[in-house]
C-alpha cells in the first residue's frame, strides 16, 4: 500500500479536498494523509463543497506536518507554493509533486460567487487527484 501526504499552508481547504479525492480514487491502494505548515482547522466551505460532490470530509482534522515525521511516505504532494517552498525534508524515498491551486478561502464576492470559486477549485483538484492516482497508484 502506498502512503501519500498532501501538504498546504493551513491544512484547511485545498489539502483537505485533495485528501478526500485521493482516498476516493485510490481506495484501498493507498493511505492518504494531509497536513499543513500550520493547522488552521477544516474550512466549513470545503466540507460543504465536497458534500455537494458526494464526498464526506466532515470527519477530517487539520494537522501539522510534524505529526507525520515518523511515516515513510511514497509521495508528498504540495498544493500551494507556500507549502512547496517551506516543505520540510522527509528522510524517505518520497517522490515530490507540486501544483499551485488558488486558495478558495481567499475568494471574495457574494455567497454565490464564493461558492462558485470553491466549486471551480474543487473540480480542478478532483481532476488532478484522478490523474495522479491513474499515473502513480493504479499502474
Amino acid at each position: 500500500m502506498k502512503r501519500i501526504l498532501v501538504l498546504c499552508t493551513g491544512n484547511s481547504c485545498r489539502s483537505q479536498i485533495a485528501e478526500g479525492y485521493l482516498r476516493h480514487f485510490a481506495g484501498d491502494l493507498a493511505s492518504v494523509y494531509s497536513a499543513g505548515i500550520e493547522a488552521h482547522g477544516v474550512n466549513p466551505r470545503a466540507v460543504a463543497t465536497m458534500k455537494n460532490n458526494g464526498i464526506d470530509i466532515s470527519g477530517h482534522t487539520s494537522n501539522h506536518v510534524g505529526e507525520y515525521s515518523h511515516i515513510d511516505f511514497d509521495f508528498v504532494i504540495t498544493v500551494c507554493d507556500n507549502a512547496n517552498e517551506n516543505c520540510p525534508l522527509f528522510p524517505s524515498k518520497a517522490r515530490r509533486f507540486h501544483f499551485n491551486f488558488p486558495d478558495p478561502a481567499k475568494a471574495t464576492g457574494s455567497e454565490e460567487e464564493i461558492d462558485r470559486q470553491f466549486e471551480l477549485i474543487r473540480n480542478a483538484i478532483r481532476e488532478y487527484c484522478r490523474q495522479f492516482v491513474n499515473d502513480n497508484i493504479k499502474l
